[in-house]
C-alpha cells in the first residue's frame, strides 16, 4: 500500500507576495501541482489541502485529517514564515498533533521542494 501523504498549505490566491514580487498565484500554483505530480510519480498517494486565511482554514485541515490517515504531513513554508499567520500556523500543528498523531511532520522552504521535505521522513512504498 502506498505511503499517503497530506500537503497543507495556503491557497496561492490568498497569499502576500509583496515581499516576492517575482512570484505571483499562478506560478505558485505551478509549483505546487509540479510538487504533487512528483511525489505521485515515486509512488506517494497524495491530497492537497490549500487553506485560507479565515476562520475555515482550521474546518478544512480538520475534515482533511478526519477523512483520511496519513503517514506524513507536509506544512508549507507560507503558512510558517509570516508573523501574521503565526497563530494560525500554531492552530494547524495543534490539529495536525491532534488528529494525525503518527503521522511525520515536515516542512518545505519553498514550494518547489515538498518532494525533498517528504522524502526527508518517509519513503514511497
Amino acid at each position: 500500500m502506498a505511503k499517503r501523504v497530506l500537503a497543507i498549505g495556503i491557497e496561492p490566491g490568498n497569499a502576500d507576495y509583496s515581499a516576492f514580487p517575482q512570484l505571483t498565484p499562478e506560478l505558485v500554483r505551478d509549483y505546487i501541482e509540479a510538487q504533487l505530480l512528483r511525489l505521485r510519480d515515486l509512488g506517494f498517494e497524495v491530497t492537497s489541502c490549500l487553506i485560507d486565511l479565515d476562520a475555515t482554514a482550521e474546518a478544512g485541515v480538520t475534515a482533511a485529517l478526519r477523512d483520511e490517515r496519513f503517514d506524513c504531513i507536509v506544512i508549507g513554508a507560507g503558512l510558517r514564515e509570516s508573523r501574521e499567520r503565526l497563530l494560525l500556523f500554531e492552530k494547524v500543528l495543534n490539529l495536525v498533533h491532534r488528529l494525525a498523531p503518527d503521522a511525520a511532520i515536515c516542512f518545505n522552504t519553498t514550494p518547489a521542494d515538498t518532494v525533498e521535505a517528504v522524502q526527508r521522513w518517509i519513503e514511497p512504498t
